[in-house]
């Protein structure tokens, strides 16, 4: 159990550095919920954390409470990927008359720039594209998908071909 708490305090300190947080700053941030003696011996091991603290603390540095926990990553599922195609042609067109597409534009050019992909026809979002779109956009996946089939310049559910 030792070596679990030091590896637990390990991963506590390396959260709160990687957040560029000194002890003192997290207790000035909490509020003084977390006291910075009491974080400092969490992470040196010399006190032990319960599993409501520890759920509390995560949610402080905003992570996960598996991101803190030693041992091996968590297993995840395997799951389908989605993927969007887009035409990029319509998106340039949209580009000129709809300044709400500019930044769409902007991350399309930068996945280009990544993938020195310039076929300059059809460029895949990934998930995580489409993820993080969506919040540039402030709105789901599923919602800034549709919002490009709108625009008319998502490839999906339609027969063209490049």
């Amino acid at each position: 159990m030792d070596d679990y708490a030091r590896e637990l305090g390990a991963r506590l300190r390396h959260m709160r550095q990687q957040q560029g947080l000194s002890l003192h700053q997290v207790e000035q941030r909490s509020g003084g919920t977390w006291k910075a003696v009491v974080v400092g011996s969490y992470e040196r091991a010399d006190r032990h954390v319960t599993a409501a603290r520890l759920a509390e603390l995560a949610s402080f540095y905003g992570v996960a409470v598996s991101q803190l926990l030693p041992g091996p990553a968590p297993i995840v599922k395997e799951r389908h990927r989605r993927t969007l195609r887009l035409n990029l042609g319509r998106l340039s067109s949209l580009a000129d008359s709809d300044d709400r597409a500019r930044p769409l534009v902007r991350y399309a050019r930068t996945i280009q720039e990544q993938r020195a992909d310039y076929n300059g026809r059809v460029l895949t979002l990934r998930e995580r594209d489409l993820t993080a779109l969506a919040t540039v956009y402030d709105c789901s996946p599923d919602a800034f998908a549709a919002e490009l089939v709108d625009w008319g310049v998502s490839l999906e559910g339609t027969d063209a071909t490049m």
